[in-house]
């Protein structure tokens, strides 16, 4: 009967958390949806216009072609000073050299960290110095300020309770701080000749920044969504040619939560089929090939919810439909930039006659005399589109810009040649098929230098996407060379494969946002089964599995079902275990202080945080989630199962060695029970068999060692949490910090005798 009310008690655990996960604020009077209280704490979007949208007309050649500047994860910090002066000394001068109509900054301008990174919470004293080196950068460039555009990072967002407060240091001393650009999306068009880029900026922070580490997501709201979907529409009735689309923001999809209403980044990007999204936030600590190509798919599937494998959710085919009416590709590119923070890493990107590139620079090794962009044609790799194969094969692309190579070319010295190669990888080896020189495409007020080469493009179409390589050699007056890294392409838009590392793929293949509660109750039925299974076994069936039945009928359910009951004969243990993980449901696991200046201590679930709300009109029930997933997850999976599943095998090595030491001694099971108060170790020694002493349980000194492997593990979370919080373990979080390690002792030490 235990059991079964056990059961029925998780059971509606689970439909009460399901029904009760979205993030709410409830106030005084009743409760209204969290998306409402992000409206009113950020400022309102004018959805008539203001200052919002500003359209550039870029002057000056070349006409085919703009490029813009992004910057991300600069991370200034009083306790690394370098990556501000290193920015002070690089950025200046290359912007200079690089003249872009546009420099984008995604975010995570400040680090916000204290030195042993555990603390996380505003720092004025590196806005302040952002402010002054932003300063210094926008003089040296040459570039107007209205040209730069600075995004709010989740480290810009640490301990921010509200937009305006007097913790927002990111509206009093950023660019868009400065300019007005107060709202939460906000767009710029690039006008040249007919041709007009949109480019579309959004801040999708979390609307209450709490502190760091539970502050790692973007929280888009239905309100943004909706603005995103109105700016990235606003020319689409008024421009008869087509509009390059592209959006920049700071965090990935797969660090994008869904907003109250489900809708996603995703689906905005999709329906205007994107040329592109620029964001930053996951560095390049994880890879260099933190890349995504993102394509609607007609077939339900629950799989691409939470996985995509590949950088190609869908691999190009040769099936391409050419007829009238056919529906448009719904697709874009997700490209995540390097950080500056340790990488010191720029990117170029440019649109030439629709085509979009980008060059990724570093800059670790100093200034770069010279820097060329290929415009065309694309790298196979990281810029195909389903969109660009279908109008090559179906013969409606502008062939003029299929008529020639051609590259951005940006030196501080005069450039006396640039050659392009281009060589064939069907032989086996490179075989430099096409090697001619560029011309400079001549214009009294060019903005900078386009080089073109002629060439037959159709004697370059390939079934395979990675047939043909292509590289680019710059002189410059001084002798210097410059050479671009040897890139595939496809003249008629076949995507090359490539594959994520297992890095790469946790980062940028996973959404976690939609797979943290399905890890989370897997984890936990999981332990439950591991608990409760065995006791129904013993209770219902009366049956008792033994290391004595184990061996005489051997089987994988029988040693399984005779090591989990072993742990059911640690009766404190047992239910100790099962307490603690419906303390892990039903109640808070720790309190903690997690938004500055506010006096109630926030309280954390599964299901996020619960705080007093900024303006004190009620609290907020359940933010940041699945920002806390950074903590539940690595307790319930390192820490948790960890500790059952050692306690079981405790149990197990304890049975294992009382079957061996009774068959050894000459003792029968009733004899032991008579006697079952004395010392075990007495009797051992007595019994003069000295391969079965207790010092010669080598399974129980590795078990040990795991243990203590386990203790580190949480002591150091619970440092971390006594540091990010300012919490007192044995006040603020005592069931947290001494479950597990009194459980695992007290099994530890009831298991040293039989």
């Amino acid at each position: 009967m235990r059991i079964v009310i056990l059961v029925m008690l998780l059971c509606l655990t689970t439909t009460c958390a399901s029904s009760g996960h979205a993030a709410r604020i409830i106030e005084e009077a009743g409760g209204r949806d969290l998306s409402s209280f992000s409206s009113s704490s950020k400022p309102h979007w004018n959805s008539n216009g203001g200052n919002n949208r500003r359209v550039i007309d870029v002057k000056g050649g070349p006409e085919s072609v703009v490029w813009v500047v992004q910057l991300s994860d600069l991370h200034f910090s009083v306790h690394h000073p370098d990556r501000a002066r290193d920015f002070k000394t690089i950025v200046g001068s290359a912007l200079s050299m690089i003249n872009p109509s546009l420099v984008l900054i995604t975010g995570d301008l400040t680090d916000g960290k204290s030195k042993d990174l555990l603390t996380m919470k505003q720092n004025e004293v590196e806005w302040i110095e952002y402010q002054n080196i932003m300063e210094d950068v926008i003089k040296r460039s040459g570039l107007e300020k209205s040209v730069f555009f600075d995004l709010r990072g989740n480290h810009d967002n640490f301990g921010v309770p509200a937009v305006g407060g007097s913790f927002d240091f990111f509206s009093n001393y950023s660019i868009n701080g400065k300019l007005g650009r107060s709202q939460n999306v906000n767009s710029v068009t690039l006008q040249n000749g007919e041709q007009k880029h949109l480019f579309v900026g959004f801040d999708s922070t979390m609307p209450v920044g709490l502190r760091g580490p539970t502050n790692l997501f973007g929280h888009p709201t239905d309100q943004l969504l909706a603005e995103l979907d109105l700016e990235l529409s606003q020319w689409n009735s008024q421009s008869t040619k087509p509009v390059t689309k592209i959006s920049f923001g700071h965090f990935p999809l797969s660090f994008s939560a869904p907003s109250y209403s489900g809708k996603s980044l995703k689906d905005i990007f999709l329906k205007h089929s994107l040329s592109a999204y620029l964001c930053g936030h996951l560095h390049y600590g994880f890879g260099k090939n933190l890349k995504r190509h993102h394509q609607s798919s007609h077939h339900f599937l629950s799989l691409p919810k939470f996985f995509q494998f590949n950088i190609h959710q869908v691999s190009s085919g040769s099936d391409v439909n050419c007829s009238f009416g056919a529906p448009q590709i719904e697709e874009f590119w997700e490209w995540e930039m390097g950080d500056w923070r340790k990488s010191r890493a720029m990117r170029i990107l440019a649109i030439d006659r629709g085509h979009v590139s980008y060059v990724d620079i570093d800059f670790k090794s100093g200034t770069k005399k010279t820097i060329i962009l290929p415009t065309f044609p694309l790298d196979s790799r990281f810029m195909s589109t389903s969109s660009s194969l279908r109008k090559y094969e179906c013969q409606v692309m502008l062939p003029s810009s299929y008529d020639s190579v051609r590259a951005l070319v940006f030196s501080v010295s005069p450039i006396v040649s640039v050659m392009t190669k281009i060589y064939d990888t069907r032989p086996g080896n490179l075989s430099l098929v096409m090697e001619t020189s560029m011309t400079k495409l001549l214009d009294n007020t060019a903005r900078g230098d386009l080089y073109a080469a002629p060439w037959n493009y159709k004697a370059f179409e390939d079934p395979s996407p990675d047939r043909f390589w292509l590289q680019i050699e710059a002189t410059d007056i001084l002798g210097r060379s410059t050479l671009t890294e040897l890139k595939p392409f496809s003249v008629n838009g076949l995507s090359a494969k490539i594959s994520w590392t297992w890095k790469e793929f946790f980062v940028m293949g996973c959404q976690w946002a939609a797979l943290y509660y399905p890890i989370f109750w897997l984890a936990l039925y999981f332990m439950f089964s591991i608990l409760l299974i065995p006791k129904a076994l013993l209770i219902f069936s009366k049956k008792q599995y033994t290391y004595k039945n184990f061996i005489a009928n051997k089987g994988f359910l029988n040693g399984t079902a005779w090591v989990l009951q072993e742990l059911c004969r640690l009766p404190i243990v047992w239910y100790g275990m099962l307490g603690y993980l419906f303390h892990l449901i039903l109640f808070p696991w720790f309190f903690g202080q997690v938004l500055p200046d506010v006096e109630d201590r926030g309280y954390m679930t599964y299901m996020g945080w619960v705080v007093k709300s900024y303006d004190e009109r009620g609290k907020l029930d359940y933010v940041g989630s699945p920002d806390i997933m950074v903590l539940v997850l690595p307790h319930l999976l390192f820490v948790v199962l960890p500790a059952i599943l050692v306690t079981v095998a405790l149990a197990a090595e304890r049975g294992f060695y009382r079957e061996h030491f009774l068959s050894c001694s000459g003792k029968k099971e009733d004899d032991y029970d008579r006697e079952k108060k004395r010392s075990l170790l007495y009797d051992h020694r007595r019994s003069g068999n000295s391969k079965f002493h207790l010092g010669e349980r080598w399974i129980r000194k590795v078990l040990l060692v795991v243990c203590l492997v386990i203790f580190w593990k949480h002591f150091k979370s619970c440092r971390a949490l006594v540091k990010a919080y300012g919490m007192n373990p044995l006040i603020h979080f005592p069931g947290y910090s001494l479950s597990v390690p009194v459980l695992l002792a007290y099994a530890f030490f009831k298991t040293r005798n039989i």
